[in-house]
């Protein structure tokens, strides 16, 4: 069970799924025993939930083995259209999937929901209390770039609040944006509730007015050009089923 996780250059993640098209290509001829790989890509805030449904996705589909491939969704997108061996696509908003419709199997389905909490570091020692505290130029801020469905996220619900960020860094995945508050290289930043939840004692969510009138809606599909479209199905049903609706649901995430 390979997994590659994309750092900021997106350069990086194309020869990694380059990569992995070269191991689907071999496993597809019979090279490793007649495994099937099944290359998934999906939004960073789902690392957690994938892994889990990897897992049990794989003990009841013997001979598939499942590679997972996170990063910012526009990466994602932006890989398939240039023409990226992958079989699903699992996007953090309806936005960046419908850049690829064209390379998708029917429609794409809806399979969970999130939504941005303000996080700091343990005990909240620069006592924010909301987005306005996120104005003080003194504090250092991380969100995630504009481009990818967190900072998208972030853009309308401080312009639905009033508040203005002068971030220190706008990070390519959420979970970047996470690191930097864990280590210590932040003060604060925006993420999804459910990569707070994820990141336990070593954050401290701060209540955030108007979050929940912004809902990121993530949506899942095979794409057309996969070698193993069964297979691909399959872990579509799989996610959007009762067995990945309950693994979603205890990691946070809500439902359609």
């Amino acid at each position: 069970m390979k997994r590659i996780v994309a750092t900021t250059a997106t350069a990086a993640l194309a020869l990694a799924l380059a990569a992995c098209g070269s191991d689907s290509d071999s496993s597809a001829s019979g090279g490793d025993g007649g495994t099937t790989t099944l290359n998934v890509a999906a939004a960073a805030s789902l690392t957690a939930s994938f892994e889990e449904i990897e897992a049990a996705f794989e003990e009841e589909h013997e001979g598939v083995d499942v590679q997972l491939q996170f990063a910012g969704s526009s990466d994602l997108a932006s890989q398939i259209t240039n023409g990226a061996d992958l079989d699903v696509f699992a996007s953090a908003d309806e936005a960046n999937i419908d850049k690829v419709k064209d390379a998708v199997e029917g429609e794409p389905t809806v399979f969970a929901t999130n939504v941005l909490t303000i996080i700091t570091e343990p005990g909240n020692p620069q006592k924010i209390t909301g987005l306005e505290d996120l104005e003080d130029s003194d504090l250092a801020v991380v969100v995630c770039a504009e481009q990818v469905p967190c900072g998208a996220a972030t853009a309308t619900l401080t312009e639905q609040q009033g508040v203005t960020l002068e971030p220190a860094s706008e990070e390519s995945k959420v979970t970047d944006v996470l690191s930097k508050v864990t280590t210590g290289e932040a003060d604060a930043g925006l993420v999804y509730v459910t990569d707070a939840t994820g990141a336990g004692d070593k954050v401290e969510m701060v209540e955030t007015k108007g979050a929940d009138t912004v809902v990121n809606s993530y949506p899942i599909a095979a794409l057309k050009d996969s070698k193993h479209a069964e297979d691909a199905r399959a872990f579509v049903d799989y996610v959007t089923g009762p067995e990945g609706q309950k693994v979603l649901k205890g990691k946070g995430f809500g439902t359609p």
